[in-house]
Parts: C-alpha cells; structure tokens; sequence
C-alpha cells in the first residue's frame, strides 16, 4: 500500500450517523466480539439508588431549609450547587465515555475496509514472539488492524500488568507486526530517541557483549544488538540503503526482528484516531517493505551444518555409513539455534542500585558498630 496516494483517513474524522454507531456495537455483541454493558448498567443503576433514595432526599431536606429561611444564604447554597454539579459532570462523563468508545470503534472499523484492512477489538493473550508479548499478566491487543497484502501486517494497541497490589502497574505499547518470507536472527534495533533518563525504554535489557556498531551515523539513532557470531549477518541485512530508511522513517520507534516476524514498538497507542499517525506509520512500512526483498535472499550457513550433524549423529546410532555429501544444499531456510534468541543482560540501573545497597550495609554493619 502506497500511503500518500491510497490511504484513504477521511473515516476517522468525518461525521457519524449514532445510529449506525450503535447497531455496529449491537452487532458485535451479537457476534461475540464485544462483551456486554452489563457492568456499565450495574454501576448506573447502583449510582441511581444511592441518589435518589439516600443522597436525593437528604439533599432536597437540606435545600428545602435553606430556602425557607427569610434570607437565602449564597453562602449556604454554594456546597449544594456544587455537589450538584459534581454529580452532573460524572453522569454526563460516564455516558460520554461509553458512547465515545463506540464512536472510535465505529471510525476505526470504517478506516480499516476503506483501506482493505480488517479491524477487530482485540483479543487476550496474543501468540506472538516479540519480547513484549510474554512479559507480565492480563495481556491483551486492542483496536487490532490486519492487511494480508501485499503481505501480513498487524496494527493495535497492547497492555500488561506486572506486581500486585498497590505496586500493580499497567504497561502500554502500541506495535506494528509484518509477517517476513523467511526466518532471520534476532536483532533488536533500540531507538536512542525515546530513550529515558534511565537509558532504554525497552521492557528487557540484552547484553552488552552482543552491540554492534554500524558504519555512519546509525548509532546515533539506534543501538543494534545481534546475536555472537551473527555480526555479518547484520551486516548484510542492514546494508546502508537499509539504515538509511530505518533513520528517515522509523527512528523514534523500536524495531525487533525475531523469527519470521518485524516489529515496530512505541509506548502509546499506534492505533488511533489521528490521520497523521495512519499516514506516517504506512509510509514507514512502504519505505522498508521495498528492502525485505533481500532479506528473503538470507541463508543461515551453520544451519546446514547444524542439520547434517544431527543427521550424522541418528546415522552413526543406527551403524549406518555417513554420507560423503553434504545432504542440504543450498542452505534451507531458518536459523541456527544460537541466532534465534539474544542473551538477556541487567539493567544498568539495578547494578547502580544494587552496588549502593551492598555499600550502605558495609558501611551500617560493619564500619557502623
């Protein structure tokens, strides 16, 4: 799909019938897409009976002696007008919120068959390998948009929860999936841009031994990690051509390359209402879809030999003679073993912070007595 000529984003903004809004919210319910209101209908009616027979009554006893005094104080007044106003406001919220999910989810479904997508309201527990997708609980994508050509795409928001309790904390991302014709290794791209006082802002930190440095100034826009003993595999993957369409166009996102999947990672939502976001996101994936072409052309030479190992080895059990040819030629597609996953590393803060605890104890416990 060529973004600036085809993406049509006038559905995201132009007037809706609520109406129509509403029968499509009747219809994914009936399909089983959408969960029921039961819950919104609970809290309103719990909110009505608290007013009307405890609050409401109390309320209209208090205004009712106010009033009947000779003088109305203002002073008197202003609690109740303001208490008033407060319950006005969260009604009104309530029903803005839940009619305003049906209007995005309206546009965003009109968005996506304008442009020959799909779009879906999410679903638990993506089966996905990017390393966002097996971190913490209550995973769950939301406002999903799919396109299957010229290839697979993925497009939606996503959250998880880590700790517990009051430490219990909601992680959100927005990431972009494109399926790619042959498994590669996995390379992870971390943008420098969005980095934080901390350093990175990628949920998983990989180690240091494994950072390759990219001729020109690549680095200064992302910090590229392979796996050891796939430095020159980067190397052809990412030739300059290449590093300069990921500088131009996706230098504030984070990228991973993992199996036969590419992703692009933000922490915001990606799927979103806002033309300007549709429009940069498609022409970032036109501006690299054009070089996966040689991606497709990358073989992995150790796993012909991890193959015929394994091969030589079964032969070599059952007494068979081993064979004097290589039994995969050309390489097949995929990757070795040692490619396929980086080796997780430590945060540099927890060291920081680590060595600061150990140090206060020296000095508590030892030096302190």
């Amino acid at each position: 799909m060529n973004a600036q000529t085809r993406l049509d984003t006038a559905p995201l903004t132009e007037p809706v019938d609520r109406a129509q809004v509403r029968a499509f919210t009747r219809e994914l319910r009936q399909q089983g897409k959408l969960s029921s209101n039961v819950a919104g209908i609970i809290v309103f009616a719990v909110v009505g009976v608290v007013f009307f027979f405890i609050i409401g009554p109390v309320f209209l006893g208090v205004i009712s002696s106010v009033v009947g005094r000779s003088s109305l104080s203002l002073v008197a007044a202003a609690p109740l007008l303001v208490f008033a106003a407060v319950i006005v406001v969260i009604v009104v919220g309530l029903i803005r919120g839940v009619g305003g999910a049906g209007v995005r989810r309206f546009r965003l479904d009109r968005f996506a068959r304008a442009n020959g997508m799909t779009w879906e309201p999410g679903f638990a527990k993506p089966q996905l390998p990017g390393m966002i997708f097996s971190l913490g609980g209550d995973r769950k994508n939301s406002d999903l948009l799919r396109s299957t050509s010229p290839r697979f795409i993925e497009v939606a928001n996503y959250t998880y929860e880590t700790g517990s309790g009051k430490s219990r904390q909601t992680h959100h991302w927005g990431y972009v999936a494109l399926k790619l014709e042959t498994p590669l290794p996995h390379i992870v791209l971390d943008a420098v841009g969005n980095n934080g006082l901390f350093g990175s802002n990628l949920p998983v930190t990989f180690g240091r031994d494994q950072r390759l440095s990219l001729e020109g100034d690549f680095d200064q826009h992302f910090a590229l990690y392979c796996p050891e003993g796939y430095e020159r595999d980067a190397l052809y993957l990412f030739t300059p051509d290449v590093m300069a369409r990921f500088v131009d166009n996706a230098a504030a996102l984070d990228v991973e390359i993992i199996d036969d999947w590419l992703f692009l990672y933000a922490k915001r939502d990606l799927s979103t209402l806002d033309p300007a976001t549709w429009q940069w996101l498609f022409t970032t994936i036109d501006a690299i879809d054009e070089k996966f072409a040689q991606w497709a052309r990358w073989r992995d030479d150790r796993l012909a030999a991890e193959v015929a190992a394994s091969r030589n080895a079964g032969t070599a059990a059952s007494g068979a003679p081993a064979p004097s040819v290589p039994l995969l030629t050309p390489p097949p597609a995929g990757v070795a073993a040692q490619g396929r996953r980086l080796k997780r590393g430590f945060p540099v803060w927890t060291v920081v912070v680590g060595v600061a605890v150990v140090g206060w104890w020296i000095l508590t416990t030892v030096f302190g007595r």
